[in-house]
């Protein structure tokens, strides 16, 4: 800060000193004014330099906490860099272990292929073996084919004429198995049909299911087990059916 210099008047005492009134103006005010003026700047200077002061405390402090925060994240990455270390040493550990397995396995395989070869020339020859024995098959199968297609023809007009009789409809739905669905079981009702499905892919027949569910059902079946006339089967379900919705009518009936 510049020093503020106040310049005295000049005084001439000889003069002041033949007044009537000797007076010397000291000018007093301008005095007060210069060092009130003075004060002022030396005040502003005080609160500029601790204002300075107080930023560059709060600065140092804010870098301080930076360099404070980088540090524990080096730190921090540092630790995580010694953890990835040891989960890297492990991990090759891990890899030289797993390769000797797989060394270990592939000579294995090696062996195995080798003895898979051989099985497959013996197996070549069971090959051989088995397609001629599958062509004596096809022909007995054929022969076969042949003898049902014959069976067939006959059996056709008898199933035909117990449909129409029946009132019911026998239809192959998968392989060995028939769904028999039979129509105007309900006089009250021309539409309410009565189905079941018949297992017939061995020499035991079984009902896989049914609807409506018929009591007298398993007896049936094992009627049929005995006698092995699907046709008298099929009569005497549709017989068993027309009774049920006659019990159930006159139930609702009373």
């Amino acid at each position: 800060m510049a020093a503020h210099v106040v310049r005295l008047p000049q005084i001439n005492l000889a003069a002041v000193l033949v007044e009537q009134n000797p007076h010397i103006d000291l000018k007093l005010h301008n005095y007060e004014n210069s060092t009130r003026n003075f004060l002022k700047a030396l005040t502003n200077y005080k609160n500029r330099a601790i204002s300075t002061i107080a930023d560059r405390r709060k600065y140092q402090s804010t870098e301080k906490k930076k360099v404070l925060e980088k540090t524990q994240l080096v730190e921090t990455e540092t630790n995580q860099c010694k953890l990835r270390e040891i989960e890297l040493v492990a991990e090759l550990e891990r890899e030289k272990q797993e390769r000797k397995d797989a060394e270990l396995s592939v000579a294995a395989f090696k062996r195995q292929l080798a003895s898979l070869r051989e099985k497959c020339s013996s197996i070549e020859v069971e090959i051989e073996h088995y397609r001629a024995v599958t062509e004596n098959l096809r022909r007995e199968k054929d022969k076969e084919r042949s003898v049902l297609s014959t069976h067939a023809s006959h059996v056709s007009p008898e199933l035909l004429s117990c449909e129409q009789r029946l009132s019911c409809f026998v239809e192959g739905i998968q392989k060995d198995r028939l769904l028999v669905r039979f129509q105007h079981i309900d006089r009250y009702d021309s539409g309410r049909e009565a189905t079941f499905v018949l297992d017939v892919s061995t020499r035991l027949y079984k009902v896989i299911t049914s609807s409506p569910h018929l009591p007298t059902l398993p007896l049936l079946v094992d009627a049929l087990n005995d006698s092995g006339d699907i046709f008298d089967f099929i009569r005497q379900v549709r017989k068993g059916y027309g009774e049920l919705v006659t019990k159930v009518t006159q139930s609702i009936a009373s």
